[in-house]
């Protein structure tokens, strides 16, 4: 028999008595979905070298949490459910329960207004915000506090510019009355999803309005790589890395605190990583859903551009420790905006769809038709945008017989007055309209370009032979097509998607 003093007694029974509940880190929550078929680490902190108890439907594992409190366990690989069951972590008797929770798949939506559009700012709002009913569909939808309005902050957005302060969410089912602040891609693109694997789908999303790339770098990028240091500190705030637009507006809103330090911004290098992504990492995710660059198009340089997107995607590989993992991102769309902001899309559009060529997994989704024919650079009818991300997800990640390819260049061969363009992908390649194929460009060897008369001549199977001419041309040794920021193309495959655009001479 074991005798204790009563001061020991009193210790131990003040111990048990005041012993907090073990908590979940943030990423997990009641109503999430849980990565399938593969382990997934669950973790969080409690009181130090205490005995965890972790339950997950019939799975019990027990672990101990270290000096610091944190504690970590991996449950097995499961099979994809959509029953709801209750996660809990149990120390001394004192029990955090999350309840229904399913396991499917897991993506990431990221990038900048376009994918923060709301689908209460979709021109199918009222179609569609009544029918998402769908409760395999969950979101963990975090909300930016402060945005980048054309102002100087308010002491209340410095308290919010934080990492720790600056997006706030909860895991929430998909219902009439959760979706309408929900991102309008991100909720499209996990639809399809859902429909087509009929398994739950979870979509963590954190974006930001007019965010440039580097600010979803991880800091250590920053930090180690000499190439970033014009990023560190206030110098970024003169970074050739970065455009006017965003070092402007990014001096507007902290100019009060500006000669006092180093004062946080959202489009700070790093910062939004940090704030939005890196808590979500311990997470095996399926993919990660990309809309961005129309801050970084004002840079007029390929080489500078698909540097910093390569980084960035594979720092997000490494963070999230897949080599593998899939990228799709939303090429930019078309605008009808004249000015300096929008003069580098046809370029960024080319450099997105070179990094898609040269990276594994990472694929590029033409909305070339999609954009707006004002200058709004935030067209409402996210649907068809959504919906395509979808089918380049299903058909190259889920290897579902679902189209998801317009016709795209393959080669090209100058014969006398013409330009013969070969496209794949190009089944049943007609117009839109009936008409000759629009938006076609030629030069010669001075590199002036003049439109072209266009003539579909063969179509074989999947590849197609287009003929281009111009009467300022007799000798074409270069072509394009929807080289422009704002085009009104017509060409499309049998499966009704549209023709890439491309010039013949390519970036790499």
């Amino acid at each position: 028999m074991t005798y204790y003093t009563p001061i020991i007694a009193t210790a131990i029974a003040l111990h048990c008595a005041w012993a907090a509940a073990p908590k979940f880190d943030r990423v997990y929550g009641s109503h999430m979905v849980l990565p399938h078929s593969v382990k997934v680490p669950i973790t969080g902190t409690a009181d130090p070298g205490e005995s965890i108890t972790i339950n997950f439907g019939s799975t019990t594992i027990t672990t101990k949490s270290n000096a610091d409190g944190k504690w970590k366990v991996i449950l097995p690989p499961m099979k994809p459910s959509a029953t709801g069951r209750n996660l809990s972590a149990s120390q001394n008797g004192e029990t955090t329960r999350l309840e229904d929770i399913l396991v499917g798949e897991l993506w990431v939506a990221s990038g900048q207004s376009n994918m923060l559009f709301r689908m209460n700012e979709t021109n199918t709002q009222k179609e569609d915000i009544p029918k998402a009913t769908n409760s395999k569909i969950r979101f963990l939808n975090n909300r930016p506090q402060s945005h980048t309005n054309n102002a100087h902050y308010s002491d209340k957005d410095f308290a919010n510019v934080t990492t720790s302060n600056f997006y706030k969410g909860e895991w929430q089912v998909c219902s009439p009355s959760t979706v309408p602040t929900m991102s309008a891609v991100g909720y499209y693109f996990g639809e399809e999803l859902c429909k087509n694997l009929n398994i739950p789908v979870g979509i963590i999303h954190s974006s930001l309005g007019g965010s440039e790339i580097v600010a979803w770098f991880p800091k250590e990028v920053v930090d180690n790589d000499e190439k970033f240091s014009s990023l560190r500190g206030n110098h970024w705030l003169q970074s050739h890395l970065i455009s006017d637009w965003v070092k402007g507006r990014a001096k507007k809103n902290i100019t009060p605190r500006l000669n006092s330090g180093t004062p946080d911004h959202p489009y700070k290098p790093t910062f939004l990583y940090e704030a939005g992504i890196s808590w979500t990492t311990q997470l095996p995710i399926s993919g990660v859903l990309w809309y961005q660059g129309e801050s970084d198009a004002e840079i007029i340089d390929n080489k500078q551009n698909s540097m910093l997107l390569e980084t960035m995607i594979n720092s997000w590989k490494k963070a999230y420790n897949n080599p593998k993992l899939p990228f799709v991102m939303i090429q930019l769309p078309r605008i009808n905006d004249g000015s300096k902001l929008r003069a580098g899309w046809p370029e960024f559009r080319e450099m997105q769809d070179d990094v898609a060529k040269y990276l594994t997994n990472v694929y590029c989704v033409n909305t070339i038709d999609l954009g707006s024919t004002n200058s709004n650079v935030h067209p409402p009818f996210k649907r068809p945008v959504g919906e395509r991300a979808a089918a380049t997800a299903l058909n190259k990640i889920y290897k579902k017989k679902i189209a998801c390819d317009g016709p795209a260049l393959k080669d090209c061969k100058p014969k006398g007055n013409k330009l013969l363009i070969q496209l794949t992908n190009a089944k049943g390649l007609t117009t839109t309209d009936k008409k000759a194929p629009t938006e076609f460009e030629i030069a010669g060897a001075d590199g002036k370009f003049y439109p072209a008369t266009a003539k579909i001549e063969k179509v074989n199977g999947q590849t197609a032979i287009i003929s281009l001419t111009s009467e300022q041309v007799k000798a074409p040794t270069q072509g394009r097509y929807c080289w422009k920021y704002f085009v009104t193309p017509n060409l499309i495959n049998s499966d009704k998607l549209p023709a890439r655009p491309f010039r013949t001479h390519l970036s790499r």
